[in-house]
């Protein structure tokens, strides 16, 4: 059927075939699916600590796949409303280096970190995943140390002396390149390609609007999911709708849970007064 719709396309045969045309369209909408790799990463942290493995690569990258597939399915109904196309997943391989740290002077390999190695076990899983595609920048090293925020915000303060500093107050300096660029192009090759009809984009910050005005331009549905964080009211002007299928955040389904129980409690009430 879809190579039908294909060649339909390309013969722009509509008066014809009318309203069959029209169906067979609507029944095969693609949908592209990008992903923030970092954003997403610490969003699923953010909202999954405590619910699932955040440290386990395997389950992270399954709940990934999964996450993507609720994008396709019909609000409220449960099935499938739109073909997966590709799922475009963005990130930066760890940092593979030595160093040494600022007040100990202890060497350390942040190839062989936890982190580093957490992050390689991932992207191995996602290779493997059916209709996964990465997409991988590259890591610029700042090469220096720099203090953490919240230690930064206690020396300022007076809550913390120099020299109450240890190892743990510092962290080291890098930098995610190329990311940003490769999910532009790749929206802008889709679109212009016309290889989807809807485009779902995982992330969190402003630097997608140019793209997303372009999709749009060329009539593709474009979605953005910042996965439950707020954004800017802005944004709503440069994307076609919101939607976020991920676990809400503890704060809103405690808040959920306490109207639901009022609202039965009241129920009841009324029932036996």
């Amino acid at each position: 059927m879809p190579q039908v719709v294909s060649v339909l396309n390309n013969l722009r045969i509509a008066k014809p075939w009318g309203f069959f045309y029209t169906i067979w369209i609507e029944d095969y909408m693609k949908t592209a699916i990008f992903v923030d790799g970092a954003f997403f990463l610490k969003r699923f942290k953010n909202l999954y600590e405590g619910e699932k493995d955040y440290k386990n690569a395997e389950v992270v990258a399954n709940e990934l796949c999964s996450l993507c597939y609720k994008h396709l399915l019909m609000k409220d109904k449960g099935k499938e409303e739109h073909e997966l196309y590709r799922i475009f997943f963005y990130d930066c391989p760890p940092l593979d280096k030595k160093a040494h740290y600022p007040i100990s002077h202890k060497c350390v390999d942040f190839g062989k970190s936890d982190l580093a190695k957490f992050k390689h076990d991932f992207l191995e899983n996602l290779k493997r995943k059916r209709k996964v595609a990465l997409r991988l920048g590259r890591v610029q090293d700042l090469e220096g140390w720099t203090l953490k925020p919240g230690v930064l915000k206690k020396i300022l303060a007076g809550n913390l002396k120099f020299e109450d500093l240890t190892d743990d107050d510092f962290v080291y300096g890098f930098r995610q390149k190329e990311i940003d660029m490769k999910i532009g192009i790749d929206i802008a090759s889709v679109a212009y390609k016309k290889q989807v009809n809807r485009i779902v984009l995982i992330a969190g910050d402003a630097d997608f609007v140019p793209a997303a005005k372009l999709a749009r331009r060329e009539g593709i549905d474009f979605i953005l999911d910042p996965m439950w964080m707020p954004i800017h009211s802005d944004l709503f002007e440069h994307i076609d709708g919101l939607q976020s299928p991920s676990l809400k955040p503890k704060a809103i389904r405690e808040k959920e849970e306490k109207m639901l129980k009022e609202k039965k409690g009241f129920k009841a009430k009324k029932t036996n007064s």
